[in-house]
């Protein structure tokens, strides 16, 4: 019974998705982290400040939807860097994955390898999920768009792989 109702309450509320529990809201101070990246290059949020990023969760590198995602993103990113916003992947594969998975499409914004799961459970994406009726746990695709003061300003809980940038700007009224 009470699943139900956790899961009731979950459709009821913004910015929740089945399976997490989404602790940071609009305004929240967004998590400090430090990760390397897929070239071993440490990326704290605090080298951003000043700077507005969106910081996208996705599961694995090279699936079908991750790989639409990343290659929207890099399809866009001279307009995103224009508009001053850093980009920001993370998921919990390796730096030697990430970096495979840079070079095959040309993705030009740092992968953050969160191998210990530090930064996706500081932002509530590691969670249960559900494929084909088997249930498992790993990263919720989300993206946090972060403000210049480190405050976030919008989640994007229901991301459009195709149009991710579309709905970044949008967001920010870009």
């Amino acid at each position: 019974m009470k699943i139900i109702i956790s899961r009731l309450l979950s459709l009821l509320s913004p910015n929740s998705r089945p399976g997490i529990e989404m602790k940071l809201k609009k305004g929240s101070k967004a998590p400090e982290f430090t990760v390397n990246d897929q070239d071993g290059i440490s990326h704290s949020l605090a080298d951003y400040l000043g700077s507005k990023v969106a910081l996208f969760f996705y599961p694995k590198d090279n699936t079908p939807t991750c790989t639409e995602q990343a290659c929207n993103l890099r399809d866009n990113i001279g307009l995103l860097k224009k508009k001053g916003i850093q980009v920001l992947g993370v998921s919990v594969d390796s730096e030697r994955k990430h970096k495979n998975f840079e070079k095959k499409y040309s993705l030009p914004f740092p992968l953050l390898a969160d191998v210990d799961h530090k930064l996706v459970n500081a932002y509530g994406v590691w969670g249960e999920k559900t494929l084909f009726g088997r249930k498992y746990m790993g990263i919720h695709r989300v993206t946090f768009l972060i403000n210049e003061s480190g405050k976030i300003d919008h989640i994007i809980d229901k991301v459009t792989a195709g149009d991710h940038a579309g709905q970044i700007q949008e967001l920010w009224d870009l």
